[in-house]
């Protein structure tokens, strides 16, 4: 959520950062509320003022045993009015806030501004892709074909977007996994957290997930206002949610696996085939509660360890920076590393890793006490993928395919496979 004292002073940056987004919510119906709630607020007041000053006349009154009846009468009115005024003020205020939760946070200023994804520019690329003599598969063929994914058979216990490992592939997926929760822990400092599965209405609007996306959630058929989690990004990083965190605990960082659920509502046609979009998947995530001062550093190291991950396994990558157009909603500046899949014979993304700045912790409300003053600050929330464990095993299964349909297991994570080194059909 955006500063209320932004909105108010410069609404004119607010309005600038929308059309860089392309985002068609309009400033003014903010600026009217509001002129409206302080209006509102301006009446009351004075209304309140005149009923205190009458107050004293009637009192006096009464003990002289004279007739306030005219004075009474005014006041009953002035309570009535003033009682309207508050329904109306609590009206105003509701959709104050209902409008200041649906804008999306602003933009930084280095970011490139643009339409779409076709605007990304690429920062980097690491690796060399893989040169076959064969044409390569995709994923689903040589999972499918070495026995260990079977897509049919989730379809008759779950329906479509689902899969069902077996085998090298489900120890594959649990390998990664854990290569990836050691490389974070051992080498980048965070914290292995296990958190919920399942989260409550408060936890998904403080990271931005509602109201704003709520069809792109699963929801529980229960009255409790719960939700399966889309990423461990909700929980972790509302752990500090209500809180104030003394400013020499900062940086901390978690990151945690964690199943991932998404309805993906509006993906209808989109990579019907494979792992690559599911509704149920598995991801390390990282989250960084960091110090206003240094977020952008964090976001640096943060993009750092997903990658360390893609090289270790020595899977080919680029990293793109999202222009304004394609930013999401609550981040202020977003990388995304897009590994290279020859089977696809494309780049898909694997990680995105954002600074959401204070967006996240005004909603969630999550506070720093500064060393050197009593004012309490908001912290900056950092999230990213790292990294999202099947379309890993996708990058795997592709880039280390051979010509008999065999897929050699990368040296890191041999010692997780009980030294396999090929994977084979049987």
């Amino acid at each position: 959520m955006l500063d209320l004292k932004l909105m108010q002073k410069n609404p004119e940056i607010v309005r600038q950062s929308l059309e860089k987004r392309g985002s068609n919510i309009d400033v003014q119906e903010f600026v009217d509320l509001d002129t409206r709630r302080k209006a509102l607020i301006g009446e009351v007041e004075s209304l309140k003022a005149e009923k205190n000053a009458v107050g004293p006349e009637i009192a006096k009154r009464k003990k002289a045993g004279e007739d306030a009846s005219d004075l009474l009468k005014k006041m009953g009115e002035v309570s009535a009015r003033t009682k309207e005024l508050d329904a109306e003020l609590t009206e105003v205020e509701a959709a104050e806030k209902e409008w200041m939760m649906a804008v999306p946070n602003i933009p930084h200023e280095s970011i490139p501004v643009g339409e779409s994804e076709d605007d990304n520019p690429v920062l980097r690329h690491w690796g060399d892709k893989p040169e076959f003599d064969f044409a390569p598969k995709e994923h689903w063929e040589l999972g499918t074909e070495l026995g260990g994914l079977d897509f049919e058979r989730a379809a008759k216990l779950a329906g479509s977007r689902f899969s069902i490992s077996f085998g090298w592939c489900a120890r594959l997926e649990r390998a990664l996994a854990q290569l990836m929760l050691d490389t974070q822990t051992d080498q980048h400092g965070y914290t292995e957290v296990l958190p919920p599965f399942i989260v409550n209405t408060k936890t998904m609007t403080g990271t931005g997930q509602l109201p704003k996306f709520e069809e792109d959630l699963f929801k529980l058929t229960d009255d409790r206002g719960f939700y399966l989690i889309p990423t461990a990004e909700v929980p972790l990083t509302n752990v500090y949610a209500d809180e104030v965190i003394e400013e020499e605990q900062l940086p901390i960082k978690f990151c945690a696996q964690t199943p991932c659920f998404r309805s993906e509502a509006g993906s209808y046609g989109k990579d019907t085939k494979g792992l690559i979009r599911q509704h149920q998947f598995y991801k390390v995530e990282m989250v960084n509660f960091a110090h206003p001062e240094k977020s952008y550093e964090a976001l640096e190291d943060m993009t750092a360890a997903a990658e360390k991950i893609l090289q270790i396994l020595n899977l080919p990558y680029r990293v793109i920076e999202l222009c304004s157009g394609d930013i999401g909603f609550s981040a202020a500046k977003t990388y995304d590393i897009e590994v290279w899949l020859p089977g696809q014979d494309k780049y898909r993304e694997i990680s995105s890793c954002s600074n959401c700045e204070d967006f996240q912790a005004r909603r969630a409300n999550i506070k720093f006490k500064p060393a050197d003053s009593k004012k309490k600050q908001f912290v900056h929330t950092l999230n990213g993928s790292g990294l999202a464990v099947g379309r890993c095993l996708v990058a795997v299964l592709e880039n280390y395919q051979q010509a008999d349909g065999s897929v050699i297991v990368p040296e890191a994570l041999r010692p997780y496979m009980g030294g396999l080194e090929v994977i084979e059909a049987k």
